[in-house]
């Protein structure tokens, strides 16, 4: 089995949460879905946990950060392109979420923007030109 990573996030409304993630492209996972959590495909090895906060407190003793008010992480997102990425953040908007809370970063061979969901979780989604990265990987970064 391929190692995988689960991101665990709580959200306030799980119906609203998941509506949002599948519009911006992922997939819902029936298997590990019900009333308090929803399971969001982002690629064979990445899936969001959409937890209801009641249920996701009964993981951690701490106490949730409002994400509307605090950063708790930022999730960085890779994508095929500039398009993908200008598109995710539109789709984003268009759901419900808040396009660009952050900066746009533009550094030529690096693409990327952000949006909020709408619990206040803030992704990245940024594109990087696989020529520059194989030129960075060989030492040639006065060539990028």
């Amino acid at each position: 089995m391929p190692r995988m990573i689960f991101v665990n996030l709580p959200v306030t409304d799980v119906t609203r949460s998941t509506a949002f993630y599948e519009a911006i492209g992922m997939t819902r996972d029936p298997r590990f879905s019900n009333e308090v959590a929803s399971s969001m495909l982002w690629s064979d090895t990445i899936v969001f946990m959409l937890l209801d906060t009641s249920f996701y407190a009964t993981f951690t003793s701490k106490r949730i950060a409002d994400t509307h008010e605090t950063s708790a992480a930022l999730l960085c997102l890779s994508m095929d392109g500039r398009e993908a990425v200008d598109a995710i953040v539109g789709k984003a908007a268009a759901a419900g979420g808040k396009a660009d809370p952050g900066p746009k970063q533009d550094m030529g061979f690096m693409y990327g923007r952000s949006f909020e969901d709408p619990d206040g979780h803030v992704f990245e989604p940024m594109w990087m030109d696989p020529v520059a990265v194989e030129k960075m990987s060989a030492g040639e970064l006065a060539d990028v």
